[in-house]
């Protein structure tokens, strides 16, 4: 599927203004300016081999605005590759050897400056939702000098945040790191002096509990969160390791843009943002238990109020993000429970890393509540004597807090945090 409209305004063929950024790949520093920039077809969809590859083409777009798909040949199977042959892409493997294109199956003419993102999938196959540069920059005031850790997928929404922010923002700095890195990501980040970093809830959560003690060597002055539900415990998680570095959580996807940023160490945002108009910044609504938003920054053909498909609900004054709605919700005998309300209460056990809530058939009730587990290091490396939480401690924990229907009847423990190409967990 895609997301259609008209085209945007023509691309300014001159160099970013981050050119002289540095950017660190594989260890070795260089600047933008001295990536190579590889002969793209045009409209091309390229398939990058490594993140040099990928930022080369995201600079190429930059200064010729020749329209592009940018991703991985893992993201794209035989079926998509049609799908983007049909549409007039020339979908092309960019390696060291060079660009390798495949003819489209129907050409056309290029549209100046657009850029084609694929969604995560998270319901059902990836679609292509259009944007430009303009439209994926969403920082535009100045900012402090920084050296930002980039560990995201090549081409995703997140990936494109920091990369965009380095492009047009002089003194914001880039470390990338490939996938096969990012078990030990943090002493990449501690050597080359990363002081900011942007990662899913899934990516600190690991690297928390495979060493909290290296995470606390790299010099942070901003953390920041997206991509998936934020709860408070990882929030508090992260400021006890860093507990000078500034914490925001951000809400954004392929067809809003980033619509949320909260900076106050606080799952939520607060009720009083919900349908405030503010020229320039994206208007938040609940509907249906649906986060809803209307956005400057949204992908094209999608103007005006656009259900995000997430479930929001109102505690405490704070609205909280806890889902997808197809996921989310659990119907137990008739009573509706949150997926994302009984994770949160599991991932506030002190013993407990990270968790997944699910569904499953039950006789009479229909379904109930069933959860994954990874209990953190300090947990499982106690003395015997130190109380390890088991299946009943940790039912009596959710009982202690959650409504009957709600509590899990079966907990599962798991050894390591389960992590997908996008840094996020099935959740």
């Amino acid at each position: 599927m895609t997301v259609a409209a008209p085209g945007p305004a023509t691309a300014a063929r001159r160099e970013p203004a981050g050119v002289d950024n540095r950017v660190v790949l594989g260890g070795v520093a260089l600047t933008w300016r001295e990536l190579p920039t590889p002969a793209l077809p045009d409209p091309a969809a390229v398939l990058a081999h490594s993140a040099t590859h990928a930022l080369a083409a995201a600079r190429q777009h930059a200064v010729h605005g020749t329209e592009l798909l940018l991703t991985t040949a893992s993201r794209v199977d035989a079926e998509m590759r049609a799908e983007l042959s049909e549409a007039g892409f020339t979908v092309t493997v960019l390696d060291d050897d060079g660009t390798h294109p495949s003819a489209p199956a129907r050409a056309r003419a290029a549209d100046p400056g657009r850029l084609w993102l694929l969604t995560s999938g998270s319901t059902g196959r990836p679609k292509r939702v259009g944007h430009t540069l303009d439209t994926l920059t969403t920082v535009r005031a100045d900012q402090p000098e920084r050296t930002w850790l980039c560990p995201y997928a090549l081409g995703t929404y997140a990936w494109w945040q920091v990369v965009t922010l380095s492009l047009t923002q002089p003194g914001q700095h880039l470390v990338v790191v490939e996938p096969d890195e990012l078990d030990d990501w943090p002493a990449v980040a501690a050597a080359h002096r990363v002081d900011a970093a942007s990662g899913t809830p899934t990516f600190w959560r690991r690297t928390l509990y495979r060493d909290a003690t290296a995470l606390a060597r790299v010099p942070l002055r901003q953390i920041t969160l997206g991509g998936e539900p934020v709860d408070q415990a990882i929030l508090d998680q992260l400021r006890a390791v860093h507990p000078t570095a500034r914490i925001s959580w951000i809400y954004a996807s392929s067809e809003v843009g980033a619509s949320i940023v909260v900076h106050d160490g606080r799952a939520g945002f607060p009720v009083d943002w919900l349908d405030r108009d503010v020229p320039g910044r994206p208007t938040l609504s609940v509907r249906d238990d649906e986060l809803v938003v209307t956005s400057p920054y949204h992908g094209v053909g999608l103007a005006g109020p656009v259900p995000t498909g997430d479930r929001a609900q109102v505690v405490d004054g704070r609205v909280l993000i806890t889902g997808r709605l197809d996921s989310d919700e659990i119907n137990v005998g008739g009573s509706k429970v949150s997926a994302g309300v009984v994770r949160g209460v599991l991932t506030g056990h002190p013993a407990v890393a990270w968790a997944r809530v699910i569904g499953r058939r039950a006789p009479v009730l229909g379904r109930m509540v069933v959860a994954e587990v990874v209990l953190a290091p300090s947990a499982t490396s106690g003395p015997p004597d130190a109380g390890l939480p088991d299946e009943a401690a940790l039912v009596r924990w959710c009982a202690d807090r959650l409504p009957d229907h709600a509590v899990p009847r079966r907990i599962r423990v798991l050894t390591e945090i389960p992590v997908k190409e996008t840094l996020k967990s099935d959740v």
